[in-house]
């Protein structure tokens, strides 16, 4: 497996990285804990070294099974996990990046993990309450005392970026980008190659829709997030399908599946960028980590391009209580 570097700060990760949030969380029903830690080791074998959790999923379950599936090869993998939003009863009401609270959970993370370190702990969604300049100070206190190695932030905007960057530097912005939303090209690309940051786009696959295994017909289970995403509803995936037609038809010539070539194409984007698609099925991970062994030419790239550039996505990616939490 290839490596990339996120940020300046010698944080080196495998290309492609796991999204474990579906391992428990939000795509329907959890995976049972053995499965899973067979999954995550699976994983390690097969040459990924950056895995992505937060405390948010589940809440807590997810940062348990990465921890105790990580532990034997804690010192070989890049741990990611989040903070930044309050619990009661098992549920969020509300973000919090306090200071007093981010060292609290970061405790917490910690003993979840099996850790003595988190290496990339990203704020999950900027809190308006709480100046970033105040949220920068609490993680750069937490990387002095060696709790943790470096500094995210995930769906911030621009200006949220500089100003946490100033205080303390950020290794990576963690946000959605893929063919099918590209939206982080017209501002946020050109602010992390300028500061020096890493991209970690989370659905990069457009949360499935990339892979060509969903059309308008399919369902989903009750407890899976799609089903309050405008861009899921059974219009809007039939009107998308005709980009996933045509990247079928591309990924065909290239002796590839969709959604390698989805891969491929963030992976050529940046040298800075490391995806990190999310699945729970083996055969899955193993097609998604041949996307790096894919070379696209540029050709291959414009006339991808072209094609994304003349389709429009119906539908939103977020519903808007969600939409809100976005680019602050």
């Amino acid at each position: 497996m290839q490596t990339r570097k996120l940020g300046k700060g010698n944080l080196e990760v495998s290309a492609l990285g796991l999204g474990c949030m579906g391992l428990s969380f939000g795509l329907g029903p959890p995976v049972d804990k053995q499965t899973g830690i067979s999954f995550i080791r699976s994983a390690v074998e097969l040459g990924v070294t950056f895995f992505d959790t937060a405390e948010a999923y589940g809440p807590y379950a997810n940062e348990e099974l990465v921890g105790e599936a990580l532990a034997p090869v804690r010192d070989q993998v890049i741990i990611a996990t989040k903070f930044g939003f309050r619990f009661e009863g098992g549920k969020s009401v509300g973000l919090d990046s306090r200071p007093s609270h981010i060292r609290e959970v970061t405790d917490a993370s910690l003993k979840r993990l099996k850790t003595d370190r988190i290496d990339l702990l990203y704020q999950h969604r900027v809190d308006l309450e709480v100046p970033i300049e105040d949220v920068a100070g609490a993680v750069k206190d937490l990387i002095g005392e060696g709790k943790v190695r470096h500094f995210g932030l995930s769906e911030a905007g621009v200006q949220t970026i500089r100003r946490a960057h100033a205080v303390q530097p950020v290794a990576a912005l963690q946000s959605e980008y893929s063919l099918w939303f590209r939206e982080p090209e017209r501002e946020v690309l050109p602010t992390l190659e300028e500061l020096g940051i890493g991209l970690v786009p989370f659905s990069p696959l457009g949360k499935g829709f990339l892979t060509g295994k969903i059309d308008d017909k399919t369902t989903f289970d009750p407890n899976d997030f799609r089903n309050v995403v405008p861009r899921f509803t059974e219009e809007n995936r039939k009107a998308n399908l005709t980009f996933v037609d045509w990247l079928k038809t591309f990924a065909e010539r290239k002796r590839a599946t969709p959604a390698q070539i989805a891969l491929a194409w963030l992976l050529a984007q940046k040298p800075w960028i490391a995806p990190i698609p999310g699945t729970t099925k083996l055969h899955r991970l193993e097609e998604n980590l041949g996307a790096a062994r894919i070379m696209l030419t540029p050709d291959d790239l414009q006339e991808i391009h072209r094609a994304a550039s003349d389709i429009t996505v119906h539908g939103a990616r977020y519903p808007e209580h969600l939409q809100r939490m976005v680019g602050r």
